[in-house]
């Protein structure tokens, strides 16, 4: 069997995009590079849109997917806390999440989801979504991890200036974290081929 570089799709929100990043310090770039020792060739789409909640994925995921090349060896789904700031009903973003996740199970594409844990000031606004990812990786076969690794979260020196979205650091500590993840994710598929 001849080696074919892997293709992994990132979709969701500003995480993924890189909000206020260099294109080089975003999660999609700075992932890609990690895997190249594993992976040789290894590419990140970034499939990212600052703002997007669950059905702004939803609705652009099939434009996204059809402009493939090919079929990606996984997608990574980062999406939701802007479904929470703008107080979306928490069970349209339930149903709206699922149908992401079908649309790329019914593409053959495996799923890694993320979660992002809601920072202090909107806690008690993100307890009716608390659970929806789980449950759905749960329910569908989803591989699931949190976005941000233990310690990232909350601290001065890993955001940007609007205190919120994460610098190239913490991006950093995201990819070193997620990369084992995604390669296992990666292996399995080649071993199923």
């Amino acid at each position: 069997m001849t080696y074919e570089a892997p293709l992994i799709l990132a979709i969701g929100d500003s995480l993924i995009a890189g909000y206020g990043l260099p294109a080089a310090d975003s999660f999609p770039n700075q992932l890609a590079a990690a895997l190249q020792q594993r992976f040789p060739g290894a590419r990140v789409l970034n499939g990212g849109v600052s703002g997007d909640t669950t059905g702004d994925v939803l609705r652009r995921l099939p434009r996204l997917l059809s402009s493939l090349e090919r079929r990606p060896a996984l997608a990574i789904v980062q999406v939701g806390p802007n479904d929470v700031l703008r107080q979306t009903p928490a069970a349209r973003t339930r149903a709206q999440l699922e149908q992401v996740i079908l649309d790329l199970i019914g593409c053959g594409i495996p799923i890694l989801l993320t979660t992002v844990e809601a920072p202090a000031f909107i806690r008690d606004r993100a307890k009716p979504y608390l659970d929806i990812h789980a449950r759905l990786a749960v329910e569908h076969g989803a591989v699931i991890c949190p976005f941000f690794p233990t310690g990232v979260l909350g601290r001065a020196d890993m955001v940007l200036a609007d205190r919120v979205h994460p610098n190239a650091k913490a991006i950093a500590a995201v990819v070193a974290a997620m990369a084992p993840t995604v390669a296992r994710m990666i292996d399995s598929v080649r071993h199923q081929a």
